[in-house]
């Protein structure tokens, strides 16, 4: 199985790189992982709506431009499913029975995904009605997939 990762946005703290680097250790005995950054365009606190979707969508072409080829998408927007760890887990699952070994999780910057990339979606997955951190998004969701193939193997960690 691979996982993908497609983030836009530098990680600069070392707690969530040391975090980030924890968890893909973890995943790599179920799946390989890798995780590519997206450079995030600049986004001064004044945007005009138009000048927000031009950057939503120079950073969704570098996105679409790194999603590989026959790829299960699953964005990461706050208007996606609210699911459960066991749903998730349960999704994770029907996917590799469908027989695709391939998953690619999106994480959009600052202003979020363009609609573009959220067409292109198979799957909107939210995490919460509020807004985190892209770069702490990144952690949480690799914690969550990690959890996601222990609870497939009915191994301890999730309860």
């Amino acid at each position: 199985m691979n996982i993908n990762i497609i983030a836009v946005g530098k990680i600069k703290e070392k707690y969530i790189k040391e975090g980030i680097n924890e968890f893909s250790k973890r995943l790599s005995r179920y799946a390989k992982v890798k995780i590519v950054e997206i450079p995030d365009e600049k986004a001064p606190e004044n945007l005009s709506q138009k000048d927000m979707e031009s950057v939503m969508e120079r950073e969704g072409n570098k996105i679409i431009s790194k999603i590989p080829q026959n790829s299960f998408l699953i964005s990461l927007e706050i208007e996606g499913k609210h699911i459960s760890s066991e749903m998730l887990s349960k999704k994770i699952e029907d996917i590799m029975i469908s027989g695709n070994n391939d998953i690619t999780f999106i994480i959009g910057g600052s202003l979020g995904l363009s609609d573009e990339v959220k067409k292109m979606s198979n799957f909107k997955l939210s995490f919460s009605k509020m807004t985190f951190p892209h770069q702490i998004m990144r952690l949480i969701l690799l914690e969550q997939i990690y959890r996601s193939f222990r609870i497939m193997k009915n191994e301890p960690y999730h309860k």
